[in-house]
């Protein structure tokens, strides 16, 4: 059996890491249905988490599901993904997953309407997953509420205060309208995490003193990127390389830190109220390549919850460096990892001692046979409240994961101390008028005569980030 994290390398090597932004043309006809049990899905937004998300759901454990339409803002995206999903799910010969591709060319829709298109071609209860670069998530969310349909959102959800604002309140609307929500904070649904987060709620670690986390790597995806080349247009380039847009992406910080800050603030049963923070932007060139991408290379927030306990995360993209990518905690009883590597790699396990070692070992987790895919769970979580009808609704707590990185990433942005209710209040927008852009947009965000985009200068710029 193929597993997640295999299927999503798989993906990206075949359609690339962008997501890019969702998309239409005209609607070729909308399916009907049939009176039987499947529950019908469509992507938006069709870069390898999208695809990977529609994998997922044509392997959950309660089927019948069927994928029936596709849309993006890029042709060779559709066309690409299809073709990975096609081919992951022909890895595993004893998989019956393939039966529940259905996406003729008919339903396959491009361009910026595309969403409209897809979310069309579905009944209320089916699913659509929302999979295009943040910027577009409250509009597609939206749109999905009003079409009443249960949602599949990958992180992050939201990228400045304006559109955090919005997204909480689409929240308690599809909260209202009982409509299930997910959100690709995949972690939330490792077994062994959950089991972790029951034992520290229980006492085991006593009082939370200090948790600390990392990603430190090199740079990947689209975090840097190059002068835009000639013959495409400044908003496609930025689509295309979302990671290094802020009005895209929340850049690399949201993007890539996510997992890890969400994890700990889990375990913690609490959001940080505050945030200060360290950045640095070291190669504005390398190897003879200018970079005019808005991220910097470091991040060091110090994020401190309403009990004064601090979260420390340190988070790096630079090539040659050494690299960590893991969190832990320590507590007035014990100490715990809560990811032993990358987002949420188990197993979780809980020490006597601060040193982490195997002879300070008190518990490791152990999944349960067939539960260690972490991606599969929280469809298969998804999809089982969807049939027995049962609350399920994460879109709060992933909009204020996502808030929480706004506010460590603004922090480091301008060199001062941001609050949770500063960065909801910002008024800020990166991209106004998303909503209604068109392939002759202007891009929102504009490079100067150079071709370069502004980036982030604390201490000079203070009440915005750019």
């Amino acid at each position: 059996m193929i597993t997640s994290r295999t299927r999503r390398e798989f993906l990206t090597d075949a359609t690339g890491f962008t997501a890019a932004t969702l998309l239409g043309a005209r609607a070729l006809g909308s399916v009907h249905s049939s009176v039987d049990d499947t529950i019908r899905v469509a992507v938006v937004g069709c870069g390898s988490r999208g695809a990977g998300a529609a994998v997922d759901a044509l392997s959950v454990t309660r089927g019948p599901v069927k994928l029936i339409a596709m849309a993006d803002v890029f042709q060779d995206r559709v066309a690409r993904s299809h073709e990975a999903i096609t081919s992951s799910l022909t890895e595993d010969p004893a998989s019956t997953a393939i039966t529940g591709l259905d996406v003729p060319p008919e339903r396959r829709f491009v361009g910026f309407d595309g969403y409209r298109h897809a979310m069309d071609c579905l009944k209320p209860g089916d699913i659509v997953i929302l999979a295009t670069p943040p910027a577009f998530r409250w509009v597609h969310f939206k749109y999905a509420i009003e079409r009443g349909l249960n949602v599949f959102m990958e992180k992050p959800l939201c990228v400045d205060g304006p559109t955090g604002r919005r997204m909480l309140e689409l929240a308690e609307l599809s909260r209202e309208r009982d409509l299930k929500v997910a959100v690709g904070l995949m972690g939330r649904h490792n077994r062994g995490m959950q089991e972790l987060a029951r034992r520290v709620q229980d006492g085991e670690l006593g009082e939370i003193i200090t948790q600390h986390g990392y990603r430190m790597q090199g740079s990947i995806a689209t975090f840097r990127s190059p002068l835009k080349p000639e013959g495409v247009s400044e908003l496609e380039y930025q689509l295309r390389r979302f990671h290094s847009f802020l009005w895209a992406s929340g850049g690399g910080f949201n993007d890539f830190f996510i997992h890890i800050i969400d994890g700990l603030c889990w375990m913690k049963g609490a959001w940080p109220q505050r945030a200060q923070a360290l950045g640095g932007r070291h190669y504005r060139s390398r190897d003879g390549v200018l970079y005019i991408d808005q991220n910097l290379d470091t991040y060091a927030v110090e994020y401190t919850y309403p009990d004064g306990t601090k979260l420390m995360f340190d988070g790096r993209n630079i090539d040659g460096c050494q690299e960590r990518f893991m969190s832990y905690m320590h507590g007035t009883k014990g100490s715990a990892i809560v990811s032993a590597y990358s987002d949420c790699g188990s197993p979780a396990s809980i020490h006597r001692l601060r040193t982490l070692t195997p002879e300070s070992l008190v518990w490791r987790a152990e999944i349960p046979a067939g539960e260690n895919n972490p991606y599969q769970n929280e469809w298969n979580d998804f999809v089982a409240a969807i049939r027995d009808g049962k609350k399920y609704n994460e879109a709060r707590y992933g909009i204020e994961a996502s808030i929480v990185c706004n506010m460590g990433r603004m922090a480091a942005h301008t060199g001062r101390e941001i609050t949770f209710d500063e960065i909801l209040a910002c008024p800020h927008e990166f991209a106004p008028g998303v909503d209604s852009l068109t392939v002759e947009s202007p891009a929102p965000l504009l490079a100067d005569a150079e071709g370069r985009y502004p980036v982030p200068q604390p201490g000079v710029v203070t009440d915005r980030e750019y």
